[in-house]
């Protein structure tokens, strides 16, 4: 069976967090993304927050009062995710550790497989406990 569509780009996920402030201040301070707020289309008294970097944004939803339609099983700290970051992954690792941030994988950069071919890779996690990778194509 041949597929009708596909899938060209991805233009955004929706993480559920515990506390937006707290996913804020990690993902803008740590990995550089740029913090919008901006009016649901549905309803204009409600705000809405959201992480963006290059062409894509992350969408945050705050455990318990999430926004529908959502996924099934909403749950903070169930996301694992990839980034590619422009600095080396060496540098990624000085600034975690510089910032008391645990380094896994026995505080090492990795080689990994990416979507396109090798990667070297630092894994921390953010206040949620989301498994979130840097890395950098070898």
């Amino acid at each position: 069976m041949t597929a009708p569509l596909t899938v060209r780009s991805l233009d955004h996920l929706v993480l559920t967090v515990k506390s937006i402030p707290d996913s804020v201040e990690f993902y803008t301070t740590h990995l550089g993304m740029r913090h919008e707020v901006f009016t649901s289309p549905v309803d204009p008294n409600i705000q809405r927050h959201a992480l963006l970097f290059g062409t894509q944004k992350i969408n945050l939803h705050e455990s318990g009062r999430e926004f529908e339609p959502k996924a099934r099983n909403v749950k903070p700290g169930s996301a694992d995710l990839c980034f590619v970051i422009d600095a080396d992954v060496e540098k990624a690792l000085g600034h975690f550790q510089a910032a008391g941030i645990e380094v896994l994988e026995d505080g090492k950069v990795v080689e990994r497989t990416g979507a396109i071919g090798k990667i070297r890779s630092v894994y921390v996690r953010d206040p949620d406990g989301n498994l979130i990778e840097l890395s950098n194509y070898a």
